[in-house]
């Protein structure tokens, strides 16, 4: 079975930031932030509202009391729902970023601190961050004063009362708002660690690559190893071998003059 350059790289972890688990929770993010954005419009166009009356008492003038439309158990389920949903996704999504950054520390902390690109990821980080829990707090307790209005009238709803709790018109909007932009800033700062992460990687790979450029180049010369070459005899010379007069002792046959 042939070994390709695919199996020859490192695996990479459930944990790492440019892994498929990593992508997954992103687009959970964002899935959760859209579907808190729709819960949101359904109670705005659900949401309970006041209306006053003028009643009379025994001739002794009129009262003002009011009623509700409705008894706030759509909007308060929405609401509830959206306010559960946006806590959740975020939690989990800084809870994975937080993981995978303490795992991949050492290739962050390899990124220069005195480049321009580290400079500018260091403030979009720092921006991501910032807007991403002031827009998860307002949506939050926009979302929470909704949830706890609608939820003081469940019962005896349309019995006309002195004083009614109302929610202004475009509170549960403005928290859909709020929740949309959440995820999309948690979207974006999960981008940017994914972006100094290859940059560091990037650096790294080319420190290497120096040196080992400069090992190859600082290192001794080898020593030059003797060569034996075959030299041919332009003249030989031939050696004729005299002719003995004494019989050889391994020769069998002897002359007689």
């Amino acid at each position: 079975m042939a070994v390709t350059h695919a199996d020859l790289e490192p695996r990479r972890r459930k944990t790492d930031l440019s892994s498929k688990t990593g992508v997954f929770l992103m687009a959970l993010t964002i899935l959760l932030g859209l579907f808190c954005f729709i819960l949101c419009l359904i109670a705005e166009a659900t949401r309970s509202k006041v209306m006053w009356m003028s009643t009379d008492e025994n001739g002794k003038g009129s009262k003002s009391e009011c009623v509700y439309s409705g008894s706030g158990k759509m909007p308060l389920l929405c609401a509830s729902f959206a306010f559960i949903g946006l806590a959740f996704a975020i939690l989990v999504e800084h809870s994975y970023m937080l993981i995978a950054v303490s795992n991949s520390s050492p290739a962050l902390l390899a990124l220069d601190p005195e480049s321009a690109s580290a400079k500018s990821l260091t403030w979009q980080a720092g921006f991501f961050f910032v807007t991403t829990w002031i827009c998860f707090a307002v949506g939050e307790i926009l979302l929470l004063a909704g949830v706890s209005v609608e939820s003081g009238h469940l019962k005896n709803w349309w019995k006309p009362k002195p004083s009614c709790l109302s929610i202004r018109e475009g509170l549960f909007c403005a928290a859909g708002v709020f929740a949309l932009t959440t995820v999309f800033l948690a979207s974006a700062l999960y981008l940017t660690a994914l972006r100094a992460l290859r940059i560091s990687q990037e650096q790294e790979n080319v420190r290497r690559e120096v040196l080992l450029t400069s090992v190859l180049h600082t290192s001794p010369p080898r020593g030059s190893q003797p060569q034996i070459t075959t030299v041919t005899r332009e003249n030989p010379t031939t050696r004729e071998t005299p002719l003995s007069v004494f019989p050889s002792p391994f020769n069998k046959s002897y002359i007689f003059v």
